[in-house]
């Protein structure tokens, strides 16, 4: 039975210590073990709505709850096909929408907009992004790759890769070390984008281990994992910006050749041209497999938020 402490939102990766982790992986172990067909969230129902377009994210949470039993009511692109075009606030849509399901996935391109829908809904709030802000489902199905992939999360030298001032994907992973132990996170990324200082403060506060460094193929052979990241053009205020720091990073053949041959690469997804293909085949490639555990995490979230013992 998942004996963690009980958590009504999940608007950050700051509100989990080391035991809520340990708890949730340990109900996405017993989770992906089930029968199809489990009954687990019968009669209950979950909103997802998107104001950014989404794939894994949406997808996953909707396949976690029908693979329990549950139902979903979606909106795919609610910044244009919901009453946002005609005004109305995400406190007001999430008060409204409450009313009709039990849970709600909320992304949003606003920074901040899951603490204010969090603020106002009678119905637990998950997170699924928030303009550059978090991501924390993602940040814990990322850390519960590199679990099942390496075997610890402790003793780690990561690198994020790509865009770390925007990519929020990075940004909550990076919070989330800050419960491992002897960990050391390298952050590589263009001058435009480093990581931010709020980040920095956190892992420094807590005793983490970090640096920068420019040079991807020079970490390579040193770490165990890679988390690779896309140059999100819509965070840009500029064509012209965008350009100047897409295309620096890339993760080729050759870059694998010098990877460590027991390291991992990641990626949240979705990749443009960060990741050649050609490196799919690679054993060490586990980005498929990230993307899929994201249904397990998600399904032990689900639970954990309707009080639904697992």
């Amino acid at each position: 039975m998942d004996t963690a402490t009980a958590i009504r939102h999940i608007v950050e990766v700051g509100q989990f210590d080391r035991a809520d982790v340990a708890a949730l992986f340990a109900a996405a172990d017993r989770l992906r073990a089930l029968p199809r067909g489990s009954d687990l969230l019968r009669g209950y129902l979950l909103a997802t709505i998107f104001y950014e377009p989404s794939t894994r994210t949406r997808l996953s949470f909707e396949s976690a709850m029908l693979r329990l039993g549950g139902n979903v009511l979606s909106t795919e692109n609610a910044r244009e096909f919901s009453s946002a075009i005609k005004g109305e606030t995400v406190e007001d849509t999430v008060r409204i929408v409450a009313g009709y399901a039990d849970a709600i996935v909320l992304r949003h391109h606003e920074l901040g907009a899951a603490h204010r829908a969090a603020a106002v809904s009678p119905a637990p709030i998950i997170n699924a992004g928030d303009g550059p802000g978090e991501h924390p489902t993602q940040a814990l199905l990322d850390l519960y790759t590199i679990q099942h992939e390496l075997g610890r999360i402790d003793g780690l030298r990561v690198a994020l890769v790509g865009d770390l001032r925007f990519g929020r994907t990075a940004r909550s992973l990076a919070r989330l070390f800050r419960l491992t132990r002897g960990s050391e996170l390298i952050f590589v990324s263009p001058p435009a984008v480093p990581m931010g200082e709020d980040v920095r403060a956190e892992l420094a506060a807590a005793g983490v281990a970090f640096r920068d460094e420019p040079d991807l193929a020079a970490v390579l052979p040193e770490v165990d994992v890679v988390y690779q990241t896309r140059i999100q053009r819509e965070r840009f205020a500029t064509p012209e910006e965008y350009t100047a720091t897409r295309g620096i990073y890339i993760v080729d053949e050759t870059a694998m050749a010098r990877l460590n041959p027991h390291g991992i690469l990641l990626h949240p997804l979705p990749r443009v041209d960060e990741i050649s293909t050609g490196v799919d085949a690679d054993p060490r490639a586990a980005y498929f497999r990230q993307a899929h555990n994201g249904v397990y995490i998600r399904m032990a979230l689900l639970c954990r938020v309707l009080g639904v013992p697992v």
